[in-house]
């Protein structure tokens, strides 16, 4: 019961009082980030596939400045890209809080497998694509176990298992141990990387 209709109804409204209780903090960064980004936006918004597979927009806070070519190629490395405030903002995880947003619309949960690019689809295995049978969270068993510090392989373990192991004791864990990953800033990025790996199938 919890995972086919409690835990939707819960994520919607905790999505609605989170986002009331820090609106001056993202206006805040809203407003700090479009100056960083000199005019070119303060959100970031990607397709990402969600629960079944299904393509909806993802919503972040933009920390990095745009870097392409005429072929939409970047012209600089992520870790070049990243403006001062943007680091901040990354390295405490409120970029993420846009995606409150998609919570309300249904197309996230607060607690589920992370949502990763839609060029990743074709590459899973079928146990690996079992991540998709539930709504995608902004955090997840796999982020309060390594996040971006772990490979993606490990990642998509820690997927299928919360899949299997889903409950509100479960999801109030996860909540609790990314509280405090967040305050400790732990596992932000891949080693050697500014944020994670791109995953190719076998990593």
């Amino acid at each position: 019961m919890y995972k086919n209709g409690i835990k939707h109804i819960i994520d919607t409204l905790l999505a609605l009082i989170a986002i009331l209780l820090l609106s001056p903090i993202i206006l805040a960064l809203t407003i700090l980030l479009h100056i960083a980004n000199k005019g070119q936006g303060a959100f970031f918004t990607q397709d990402r596939p969600g629960k079944d597979g299904k393509i909806f927009k993802l919503i972040k806070f933009k920390t990095m400045r745009d870097a392409f070519d005429a072929d939409g190629n970047p012209t600089l490395k992520d870790k070049d890209r990243i403006t001062p405030i943007g680091r901040i903002v990354r390295s405490t995880s409120l970029d993420e809080l846009p995606q409150l947003i998609n919570v309300l619309k249904g197309d996230m949960a607060l607690i589920g497998p992370r949502p990763l690019l839609v060029k990743y689809l074709p590459l899973y295995s079928p146990t690996q694509r079992r991540r998709h049978e539930v709504r995608p969270g902004i955090t997840g068993w796999a982020q309060v176990n390594g996040r971006n510090a772990i490979t993606h392989t490990q990642k998509f373990e820690y997927d299928v298992w919360y899949v299997d192991h889903l409950s509100f004791a479960l999801d109030m864990k996860i909540i609790f141990m990314t509280i405090h990953n967040v305050l400790h800033h732990k596992d932000i990025s891949h080693a050697g990387e500014a944020t994670t790996e791109e995953f190719n199938g076998k990593n």
